[in-house]
């Protein structure tokens, strides 16, 4: 929860992460010696088809192993604490219920879904990682044969054949994977894999390599010195490979090679808390603690700013001002760019690049800490930073690029929560240092003298009725006391003339389907959206509590949002300050209409083409993406022809997080990349279901001279040009 923090606030957070490490270090090092006592308490006994766990090890090495490895898992432990210092630097955050969707993303960790989602990389990965957790499970395995009695031992015979066998498999796999990965990256043309290929990156698989390599040579020594028996054969890769070791030298071999073997697994597990090998750790915990009681569209809960006493800061500035939760994201980053892949403020030319700004909130935190820890990513000398603000190596143009459309946040593979970040670092910039686009200023000033960005009359909200041939009822003049539905129609929609249209539209068709609605009309104001996307909290609590005050007066149960920032701010986060509602997007609710029959779509005259393009706050931020194109859908003589992007990996029109009200002069407009993209589909319209979005395409269809060949409409407006006639 991002509150204002007062001193009392700042209090150390009580969690202490660091002290529980040590602890399960302490355990993990007590049972290894443990086993090594244990190990003396039966004989091995006679062997016929198996192996010996120490066969050819002198003793004076099997100690060696024994002292070494909890040396080596109290070193790693220690190391690991010193890291989770930094995840305690932070503010308490609560993420210690909703079990169940924990388990669930812990599963989904654990069974690689995310990182399946990317067909190659995921096949690469799954081969690397279930080699690498079969092999794991095999000497375990094997330790627990070494620890049973004579009686008891399992690893013999058959059971012995095919546990061989299967570890060869899983070796195959885990090396395949391993050079695969190496291949990647020494030639790959991905700039996202190649601008962050390190030496760092060349060492740990190299280390990950050897263990698997040296495994088979261990192997194949082993079963030369023992004379190659029969049942060994099922040993596919080492028994083949025991040829190429001479009789004479095969009891040195055998002993170097294991050696070799254990000392380089030592090696990775002293490099798992210190290189980004650690994300083999915090990744699966990362997404284990990544549900949260808010609703993903929402951003963090302030408390009533109006109310609130002795605030000292507000925002992100520093490390210690995220929470515990947003330190330890920053540790579980697998450095793979897919977040910057799809940010649409990088794909056009702009500063934001949403995985460097993980890097450098982490390096400013690592560097930062009591002690200095070894960041994500390597780095010079000269970029090394000398205190815990995040603007050490962040600067204010890369977070106003920012579009909010949640795009990075939807394709990470280990669930970090980027755009929170970002977000939080607005709070700091707009309302403690007043850093912000000058013309984002104009639109503050418009929000509290006028109650809307536009900066029109409230005396006009009802302006848009004036052409209907029917009487739209408003809250609060006498017959309309309550209704079922309040129709939110939004400052685009009272004072924008593409979007008056698509009130009026849906206005009919509520007014047809005979839907109980009334509209607040001059009552009702900016739901402070684009205040709150851009950091300035007051204006938005300004607006949001006297909308709620409204619609609790009059006893509010649901509402129809027009827009899918209305829609987003209203569902998900006027609870936080105490408006409870039943929302519903215009689209959902048309097609629930359509559906029922209460509203009947006819057939277009003349056939024509559409593609439908997705805003963020309908899609990515609450889950909605087929209700619009259902509505089109349900129209005879009408064809859908997706865009490339589309869906969960929708292209924004760029005008999220206030960027509506922002300039936008460095790089491509992100609206012209979109439109370029819906023209090339061919498609006649396109159909929208948001008013920024209608905005942004239509301008960009314009300024591309396309718009003779292609029309820009809401889906409301389609389905009122193509009803059923009577």
């Amino acid at each position: 929860m991002d509150t204002p923090k007062s001193n009392k606030d700042k209090i150390q957070n009580k969690m202490r992460i660091s002290s529980s490490i040590l602890y399960i270090t302490l355990g993990a090092s007590s049972g290894t010696l443990f086993l090594w006592l244990s190990s003396y308490a039966f004989p091995e006994g006679d062997i016929n088809i198996g192996r010996s766990v120490f066969g050819n090890i002198p003793k004076f090495i099997q100690y060696s192993f024994y002292l070494t490895t909890i040396v080596t898992i109290l070193i790693t432990g220690y190391l690991f604490s010193l890291r989770s210092r930094n995840w305690e630097r932070g503010l308490p955050e609560k993420r210690n219920k909703l079990f169940g969707e924990r388990f669930i993303q812990l599963f989904k960790a654990l069974n690689m879904d995310t990182v399946r989602r990317f067909k190659s990389a995921g096949l690469m990965h799954s081969l690397i990682y279930v080699g690498f957790v079969v092999l794991f499970i095999g000497t375990v395995t094997l330790e627990i044969h070494h620890l049973m009695p004579p009686t008891y031992k399992f690893l013999q015979g058959l059971t012995y054949q095919i546990y061989s066998a299967i570890l060869d498999a899983a070796s195959l796999m885990y090396i395949f994977g391993l050079t695969w990965a190496l291949y990647r990256r020494i030639f790959t043309s991905e700039e996202r894999i190649r601008s962050k290929t390190l030496n760092d990156d060349f060492l740990t698989l190299a280390v990950l390599l050897f263990i698997g390599i040296s495994g088979l040579t261990t192997e194949a020594a082993r079963i030369a010195l023992i004379n190659r028996p029969s049942f060994e054969v099922w040993s596919f890769v080492g028994y083949p490979l025991s040829f190429l070791i001479p009789s004479n030298i095969a009891s040195q071999f055998h002993q170097i090679s294991w050696v070799l073997h254990v000392l380089s697994f030592f090696i990775f597990l002293i490099l798992l808390p210190i290189t980004k090998l650690r994300h083999i750790i915090t990744s699966p915990f990362n997404m284990y603690l990544s549900p949260q009681a808010k609703h993903k569209g929402a951003m963090s809960d302030m408390g009533n700013l109006l109310e609130a006493t002795d605030i000292e800061t507000i925002g992100v500035s520093n490390i210690e001002d995220f929470t515990w939760k947003q330190l330890f994201d920053l540790d579980a980053c697998t450095v793979c760019g897919r977040c910057t892949s799809v940010c649409p403020a990088n794909a056009t030319g702009k500063m934001l690049d949403p995985r460097e700004i993980v890097l450098k909130i982490g390096q400013v935190m690592s560097e930062s800490g009591s002690p200095p820890v070894s960041s994500t990513v390597s780095n010079s000398t000269d970029l090394k930073v000398s205190s815990s603000s995040v603007f050490e190596l962040i600067t204010p143009e890369e977070i106003w690029a920012c579009t909010s459309c949640k795009a990075c946040d939807e394709i990470c593979p280990v669930n970090i929560e980027i755009l929170d970040k970002i977000l939080d670092i607005r709070r700091h910039l707009s309302l403690m240092v007043s850093d912000f686009p000058s013309e984002l200023g104009k639109a503050y000033v418009a929000m509290e003298n006028s109650s809307n960005p536009w900066g029109a009359s409230q005396d006009k909200r009802l302006d848009w009725t004036k052409e209907l041939d029917f009487d739209v009822p408003v809250l609060g003049q006498p017959g309309t006391e309550t209704t079922e539905y309040l129709y939110w129609v939004g400052c685009a929609g009272a004072f924008d003339d593409r979007n008056i249209h698509v009130t009026r539209a849906v206005a009919t068709l509520l007014q047809r389907a005979n839907v109980s609605y009334a509209v607040l009309g001059p009552k009702e104001q900016c739901t402070g959206d684009s205040a709150r996307r851009t950091g300035n909290e007051f204006v938005y609590q300004q607006l949001a509590i006297q909308n709620i005050e409204t619609m609790n007066s009059y006893k509010i149960k649901k509402v129809i949002a027009q827009c899918p920032h209305c829609f987003n701010t209203i569902a998900n986060e006027y609870p936080q300050l105490g408006g409870d509602y039943e929302v519903i997007h215009h689209s959902q609710l048309l097609t629930e209409l359509v559906t029922s029959g209460r509203i009947e779509v006819g057939t277009t005259e003349n056939p024509y083409s559409i593609t439908y393009h997705d805003s963020c706050y309908l899609g990515r931020h609450n889950d909605i993406y087929m209700a619009p194109r259902e509505i089109v859908g349900s129209i005879g003589g009408i064809e859908i022809r997706e865009m490339k992007r589309q869906g969960t990996k929708s292209f924004c029109c760029g005008a999220g997080g206030g960027r509506m009200w922002m300039e936008e002069s460095e790089g491509k407009k992100i609206n012209i990349e979109r439109v370029t993209e819906a023209v090339e589909t061919g498609a006649d319209e396109v159909a929208v279901a948001c008013p920024f979005c209608y905005i942004m395409i239509d301008d960009g269809v314009k300024e591309l001279g396309k718009d003779e060949h292609v029309r820009v409409r809401d889906v409301s407006l389609i389905l009122l040009d193509n009803l059923k006639k009577d």
